[in-house]
């Protein structure tokens, strides 16, 4: 049988799921796919490049879409859309760190975030450090919860921590962006 790149990615991300990051070889997706360990490398370079792949298509599956009225509307969605999409998959805050790190994707939800910001006011250095601050905020809550294996049914919904957290983090920026006024 032959596999288009996006068969590839879809059952990667099912793979993921089942083993997790620390389990995933392009050996053992070739076998569970039926093919050749070589055959992957018609799709995707590395498996480098694979894992962004995948981070790019967990991402671009969790993007909801929004009528937002503000910007700070805008940047909390993106953000909760963020902390979903990793909680929803195993590993995925790693997954999305990994992508980030190895430059080879995961930079979606960041550079919406710093447009926001650009686009409400911000200098260059304001926006991305501000992007950056939120999207560190949304991977540390979920890279804790998922490093002590909980998921989202195993612990009390820790929502109201997570919007407190979110609104001390948008209020800063809000009192910075009214300083570049």
């Amino acid at each position: 049988m032959r596999y288009r790149r996006s068969d590839v990615i879809g059952r990667t991300i099912d793979l993921l799921e089942e083993v997790g990051l620390e389990g995933l070889s392009m050996r053992r997706l070739a076998g569970d796919l039926g093919v050749r360990p070589s055959a992957l490398y018609h799709h995707v370079a590395s498996k480098q490049e694979l894992l962004g792949a995948v981070a790019d298509e967990v991402l671009a599956r969790g993007r909801r879409s929004t009528e937002v009225l503000g910007w700070r509307d805008e940047l909390r969605l993106t953000c909760l859309e963020l902390r979903d999409t990793m909680l929803r998959h195993r590993d995925g805050a790693a997954l999305i760190a990994l992508a980030r790190a190895e430059g080879v994707g995961g930079e979606d939800p960041l550079q919406r975030m710093a447009s926001v910001l650009a686009f409400n006011g911000a200098d260059p250095e304001l926006a991305r450090v501000g992007a950056s601050t939120l999207f560190h905020f949304v991977f540390g809550h979920v890279a804790d919860r998922q490093a002590r294996g909980l998921s989202s049914t195993e612990v009390p919904d820790e929502s109201a921590d997570f919007a407190t957290g979110l609104g001390i983090v948008l209020r800063g920026l809000e009192s910075r962006l009214a300083q570049h006024a």
